[in-house]
């Protein structure tokens, strides 16, 4: 999540964020990818029903670029668009300089997204 949270860094997570209210777009998020101790940072860039995709670095929502002000070293990935599922979100992390293939990323389900990341 470079460069927003840096390695070694502490962090607070709201595990009563979500509990009446969904994720947002934006938001950075402690996401459970694998194992019940595994969490990841990421932040939500698609909402359930969406269509996502990236094209030359660009991430596009339902085909309109997403303005990412906090993305500062721009990828060159590419990725055929996915339409997310209800309760689905597509979450990424903020450093995409590694090539697509070594990033953690993609559709997640509502039940995996374990609270909101505080600063």
């Amino acid at each position: 999540m470079l460069p927003t949270y840096r390695d070694n860094q502490i962090s607070v997570v709201n595990h009563l964020a979500y509990r009446w209210a969904e994720p947002r777009r934006g938001d950075i998020v402690a996401i459970r990818f694998s194992g019940p101790s595994i969490l990841l940072m990421k932040r939500v860039v698609g909402l359930p029903g969406e269509t996502v995709a990236f094209r030359d670095g660009r991430l596009l929502v339902n085909g309109v670029e997403l303005e990412e002000p906090y993305v500062k070293n721009r990828c060159f990935w590419n990725r055929a668009s996915e339409t997310l599922d209800p309760g689905e979100y597509f979450v990424v992390g903020d450093n995409r300089v590694m090539p697509i293939e070594d990033h953690d990323f993609g559709g997640a389900t509502r039940d995996r997204i374990m609270g909101k990341v505080l600063l």
